[in-house]
């Protein structure tokens, strides 16, 4: 991989990919193993690994963007970054703060034992297993529909102290504003299981992400620019075959008006003492501004006599202040994407979009991993 912040080569590129995370850097992988054309992969930062960047904080590895814990289903995705690093197995676990106590997320049984006396717990358990079955998991406001009055309570109870507060400051609408797929991303697990991820595969980066990234992006037939805006670049710099990882409505000069993002506020703070919390990430649900505390050195294994940890804060984003961290899914339609689809469709053949921004769909990593291997060999398919 040849980084560079400042030279554009001229006409000598086959493909450029705009953006260096996980849908870009995984189309340009493809792309320059299968076709053997070059690639030119740009980013507006000064690194690879989109929000998933990594740096040593007090000599520990910390997520810039807020912890990003690898998790996926997938054997494709899992075996082709397989490829450009070793694992270490991480098991992600996530509390809330109720009444000054931890209790474990996604609520599942442990989570009701903690807030509820053993009688009216065990009773409780028994209930939902009935009702939903063992080991399923279910959106909170599907309890809260329950024609059980117990069930319902209990839904009311974790919509009130975990949900509701949590997901209007993230939002900063409440949470009957959202389309029901994102509310649905926080649903109860009826069992025991306290992980955060039931994935198949779950592990971190033993390098982490910025070492896997340069792996990947390392071929003879990928250059990479940073610090480099699509915009800036000259008409003679970009080639016939663009793949756009960035903001749609940007690449369209906001021509139908701007969407609608919510963004995040950072800050690291190192820590004396070996650990600052008993798990990764600790939600904060009552606090009037706080997000949740995450520890990297839970994830990352790092050895250290302090530690390092996270505080977020959610905010209004603001184009060209702040980044674009969440697509706003509102419950009423967005009018303004289905216009920029439009648009995108009509420069099919020339221009190709997707990943979290271009499609403005909410993408864990290994979904955009896949979206930039979908990509490349849809458009490998388009040329056979």
């Amino acid at each position: 991989m040849a980084a560079n912040s400042h030279h554009i080569p001229k006409n000598s590129t086959g493909w450029l990919v705009v953006g260096a995370g996980f849908t870009g850097a995984s189309a340009a992988r493809r792309l320059a193993e299968t076709t053997g054309e070059k690639i030119l992969v740009i980013d507006r930062r000064d690194h690879v690994g989109g929000n998933a960047y990594d740096e040593q904080v007090s000599g520990i590895r910390v997520h810039r963007y807020g912890p990003h814990i690898f998790h996926t289903n997938s054997d494709q995705v899992w075996n082709f970054l397989s490829r450009f690093t070793r694992w270490r197995p991480y098991e992600h676990r996530v509390q809330a703060m109720i009444d000054g106590r931890g209790v474990p997320l996604p609520f599942n049984f442990n989570s009701i034992r903690a807030c509820f006396a053993a009688a009216e717990a065990e009773r409780l358990i028994v209930r939902l297993t009935a009702e939903y079955g063992a080991r399923t998991k279910v959106p909170v406001l599907k309890l809260l529909q329950s024609r059980d009055a117990e069930i319902s309570a209990l839904g009311r109870f974790i919509y009130d102290n975990i949900f509701l507060n949590y997901t209007t400051r993230l939002w900063g609408v409440p949470p009957d504003a959202l389309q029901p797929s994102v509310t649905a991303r926080v649903p109860i697990y009826l069992g025991e299981d306290d992980r955060y991820f039931h994935d198949r595969y779950q592990a971190m980066p033993a390098d982490g992400f910025v070492a896997l990234f340069e792996s990947m992006l390392d071929h003879p037939n990928i250059e990479v620019a940073l610090r480099t805006n699509f915009a800036d670049l000259a008409a003679s710099d970009r080639p016939r075959k663009v793949l756009y990882t960035g903001a749609i409505d940007e690449y369209f000069g906001w021509r139908f008006g701007a969407l609608e993002y919510r963004s995040l506020r950072f800050h690291h703070q190192t820590q004396a003492g070996p650990f600052f919390q008993p798990v990764g990430t600790v939600n904060f649900p009552a606090e009037p501004e706080l997000l949740r505390i995450s520890e990297p050195k839970h994830m990352t294994g790092d050895d250290a006599v302090h530690t390092v940890i996270t505080r977020e804060y959610p905010q209004k984003h603001v184009p060209g202040v702040t980044e674009a961290f969440y697509p706003m899914l509102r419950r009423e339609p967005d009018s303004l994407m289905p216009r920029y689809q439009a648009a995108a469709a009509m420069l099919q053949g020339s221009v190709c979009f997707g990943g979290r921004l271009a499609d403005y769909q909410h993408y864990n990593m290994d979904q955009a991993c896949a979206r930039g291997l979908m990509l490349a060999d849809r458009q490998l398919a388009s040329v056979a």
